[in-house]
């Protein structure tokens, strides 16, 4: 496949959710691993050899990369997934946050992770940081009551490297930043663009996994960069 000189790929939250992984959780449009592969990032791989593995059309993006990576063995029996490296782990910040489409439909869920080089609870911080997406299972009959439920089949991981500079994906049209913000309203947590705007508070390992707990079980309205 063959791309105009300049193609830059900067998909909003809402296009990572309700078309990319809603596509490869139905296994259709396999033509998109040319952009988002599919890759086991957490216990495999060091966070900066990822670049080098990202999409065929998108070896040369600098700013961030993008992986469908599937569900782990100990998650499929009910375990907590492994978020280890050799070198380091995967530490989640904030509260989990719900994605939002364009019409004000809770679509997805998105959670934030930083890499800590060491063993916990003792690491360093590093800059690089992730944002893992995963979709929310749409209702086929609109007058059936029962909850809306995560997909863990597969979650899209956007990884990136913290930056004071804006980056692709923070500077989309002046208009679509505005748009989000009004259809927002200011709530924290929601995510209606491709910006990394929402900063919560960080929060521990295990209040973390009690927020995602409590969002699963009830009903929800709904070019290379070294080592850092």
């Amino acid at each position: 496949m063959e791309v105009a000189i300049g193609f830059r790929f900067f998909p909003t939250e809402e296009e990572l959710v309700s078309f990319y992984l809603r596509n490869q959780l139905q296994g259709m449009r396999q033509d998109m691993h040319l952009v988002i592969p599919v890759l086991n990032i957490f216990y495999d791989l060091e966070p900066w050899d990822l670049p080098k593995l990202a999409g065929e059309l998108c070896k040369g993006d600098v700013e961030q990369w993008f992986y469908f990576t599937p569900r782990q063995e100990r998650e499929a029996r009910g375990g907590r997934a492994s978020r280890t490296t050799a070198s380091g782990y995967w530490k989640a910040t904030g509260s989990p946050g719900f994605v939002y489409s364009s019409d004000d439909r809770v679509i997805g869920m998105k959670k934030t992770m930083v890499f800590y080089k060491g063993k916990a609870p003792n690491g360093r911080k590093t800059k690089w940081k992730m944002n893992e997406y995963r979709a929310i299972e749409a209702l086929s009959d609109p007058y059936v009551s029962a909850p809306p439920k995560l997909r863990h089949e597969f979650s899209l991981c956007r990884v990136y490297v913290a930056s004071s500079s804006s980056r692709a994906f923070d500077r989309r049209p002046l208009e679509a930043h505005n748009n989000a913000a009004t259809t927002s309203g200011g709530a924290s947590g929601t995510s209606h663009a491709g910006g990394d705007h929402y900063n919560p508070a960080e929060a521990s390992e295990d209040e973390f996994w009690e927020l995602v707990n409590n969002l699963e079980e009830h009903a929800i309205g709904w070019g290379q960069i070294n080592e850092i």
